[in-house]
């Protein structure tokens, strides 16, 4: 943890569309703690607010030609990505590392004092050797932001999250899945094992303003973090 931000951030959110994304958003602008918010996504969102620019952006694989507009932040905010059902390893790895490391490092470049907060999940195998895909990609992710030089990385590995504030997963079946999954979050909490787009959104804020002890946080201790935005 460093000195905490006393003036509003000015932070860039990746995945504003996306359930977990929106969650953050929702949070961001309601907070004093954020003063302006670049949201960069293929498609644009529902939401309009004074303290929100939009930028469409269809290549995730090269952000060079946002350079400027990527320079003067604060804070980042990582919620894009997808399932690995259905995905080999190297699409897998495409979306969940290639995408995060080539918009990471023209940050770094324009912004190397900003704190970084990354979307990773429960089980995430950092050591990436392990025999599950989807944990090994994204503990490469998050070895490889740890490497970049960030004046923080922070990592979030949520188990089961509950939407809130209207923030549906996409598709069908995962919407049954959020859904029915979502009655057991207040048995799962006690246990460390549940949170909600509401709390990682405020936690991601606490974070960005310098309030997290730790670098990497489970469900529990974004629960605890989501307290102190």
């Amino acid at each position: 943890m460093d000195t905490p931000r006393q003036e509003p951030l000015n932070v860039v959110i990746f995945g504003a569309t996306g359930m977990v994304g929106r969650g953050v958003l929702l949070e961001a602008l309601d907070s004093p703690g954020v003063g302006k918010i670049l949201s960069v996504s293929r498609r644009p969102s529902d939401l309009a607010h004074p303290k929100l620019r939009q930028q469409l952006h269809d290549d995730f694989e090269h952000f060079d030609a946002l350079g400027d507009q990527l320079s003067g932040l604060d804070a980042c905010f990582w919620c894009l990505g997808a399932t690995s059902a259905g995905k080999d390893e190297a699409t897998y790895t495409r979306i969940t590392y290639d995408f995060t490391m080539a918009a990471a490092k023209v940050l770094h470049e324009k912004n190397p004092d900003m704190r970084f907060c990354f979307v990773s999940g429960a089980g995430t195998d950092d050591s990436e050797s392990g025999r599950v895909m989807w944990a090994r990609v994204k503990g490469k992710a998050e070895n490889a932001l740890n490497r970049l030089g960030f004046r923080e990385v922070i990592i979030f590995r949520p188990a089961l999250i509950k939407p809130m504030r209207g923030c549906l997963p996409s598709g069908r079946l995962n919407g049954a899945m959020y859904t029915f999954f979502g009655f057991f979050a207040p048995l799962l909490r006690p246990f460390g094992m549940a949170t909600s787009t509401v709390e990682i959104g405020r936690a991601m804020v606490a974070a960005a303003l310098g309030r997290s002890d730790r670098q990497v946080l489970d469900s529990r201790e974004i629960n605890r973090l989501a307290l102190k935005v």
